[in-house]
């Protein structure tokens, strides 16, 4: 008999952009865990990254890092610790310049009893 499996690891990735970007939403019935994100500037010259909470049942928006500038060709952490998302809230980012940095999130997702 197959089962569903109570813990997935997931990873994803995104090229931020100017606007807020929805870069992952936490599924019905889990709650995703963000072990690890980190953000690439792939250009020679420097960016800022906004990296928040968005909580879509209030419908408020948490800056966890806020215009964090990094310096061209160089990669930084944006969380330190775990990061818990709750059921249908979401992770978002922007930046200060198009085609400037990538992001990487490492997610555990965890059914909900």
């Amino acid at each position: 008999m197959a089962t569903t499996p109570i813990n997935v690891f997931k990873t994803y990735t995104a090229n931020i952009t100017t606007s807020d970007e929805v870069i992952y939403t936490t599924p019905a019935n889990n709650t995703g865990i963000v072990l690890m994100a980190q953000v690439a500037n792939v250009t020679s010259s420097a960016a800022t990254v906004t990296f928040s909470h968005l909580d879509n049942t209030a419908n408020t928006t948490t800056e966890l890092l806020k215009d964090f500038e990094l310096p061209g060709n160089d990669a930084s952490g944006v969380i330190s610790g775990k990061f818990v998302v709750q059921e249908g809230n979401s992770i978002v980012a922007s930046a200060s310049a198009n085609n400037t940095l990538k992001i990487t999130l490492s997610i555990l997702e965890s059914v909900n009893a």
